[in-house]
């Protein structure tokens, strides 16, 4: 009987160190967590990019990586001695090219490195630790602010050279594929109401301080997923489609506060709250703790917006 309390005791022993263990290690990784990554492409042009990453097990870290393009993607293993770091991603869109090769290096609380495209260029990134922000705040809401007159884009500004963007009669219209436009203003936290109407096929998304898209595309009908109407793009999932045929006029009301976001489509709460992780594809920038503008999509088709009024929170 001794000897089965002693070797029950040893046992007992064994398995709490190893559940020290397992919890020290996933807690003093300094490599987990949110970052938000700057990318120099070259030319001027600076990307922004983001990366989470979260342990697995004991040992393995797994993860999560935006580019400066498209939808929050798994990374199924990154690999980390304690100062550097890497992981691939297979392509996105095109099977034919080759994977995203991300390397770097942790230094003090920062990262740096380089990263090769699925077409072969090279570049080189820094990230700092994304803000938590704070999202169960209590906010007193101001005044409401039509961004959208009745004869012109004042207050906006079409981000590339083709502004095809114009307002007709109160609709902001952009009648074909072309730029992104913003607002001149930048908001912190803020309730947001816009409708919004498009042809069979098209595409575009309102972005939340230029940094967190509500994906608007004809797939009305569709299982809801993020990258269809009313999800935070390629993060969080809408509990129902609430599209409507395209041609009709839909809206979203969208509250923001810090990272927590609800989203209302066409009278329908669809997202409740949920926590927003980091930038979506197409971000004007990574960094999470500056206000920013409202940015509409403009590069995936025809789309019409108007009655688009944003009520700030009171500093």
């Amino acid at each position: 009987m001794k000897n089965i309390f002693k070797s029950f005791s040893f046992f007992v022993v064994f398995l709490s160190i190893l559940l020290i263990q397992t919890k020290t290690s996933a807690q003093e990784n300094p490599l987990e967590g949110r970052w938000d990554l700057t990318v120099d492409m070259g030319g001027g042009r600076i990307a922004p990019s983001w990366l989470e990453v979260r342990h697995s097990g004991v040992k393995n870290l797994i993860g999560r990586f935006v580019a400066d393009g498209g939808s929050a993607r798994p990374v199924a293993q990154v690999f980390f001695d304690g100062k550097k770091l890497n992981f691939t991603i297979p392509p996105q869109w095109d099977r034919t090219e080759n994977n995203l090769v991300v390397e770097g290096e942790l230094i003090g609380d920062q990262l740096k490195g380089t990263m090769v495209a699925p077409y072969g260029q090279k570049y080189t990134w820094t990230g700092v630790r994304a803000p938590r922000l704070n999202s169960l705040k209590e906010v007193t809401w101001g005044t409401p602010i039509a961004l959208l007159n009745n004869k012109d884009l004042s207050g906006w500004i079409a981000m590339g050279r083709k502004k095809q963007w114009v307002n007709v009669n109160g609709v902001l219209t952009s009648p074909e594929s072309g730029d992104n436009i913003r607002t001149l203003a930048s908001f912190d936290d803020f309730k947001l109401h816009i409708e919004f109407r498009y042809p069979k096929g098209s595409n575009s998304g309102v972005y939340l301080r230029g940094r967190y898209e509500i994906q608007i595309e004809d797939n009305q009908g569709k299982e809801p997923q993020s990258v269809y109407l009313g999800g935070v793009y390629g993060f969080i999932d809408p509990w129902v489609n609430a599209a409507k045929a395209p041609g009709e006029w839909q809206s979203y009301d969208v509250t923001l506060i810090g990272r927590m976001v609800t989203v209302i489509a066409n009278g329908q709460t669809i997202i409740f709250k949920q926590e927003i992780p980091g930038i979506t594809g197409g971000a004007i920038n990574s960094d999470e703790g500056a206000p920013g503008p409202i940015m509409l999509q403009g590069d995936h088709g025809p789309i019409e917006y108007r009655n688009i009024i944003i009520t700030p929170a009171k500093k």
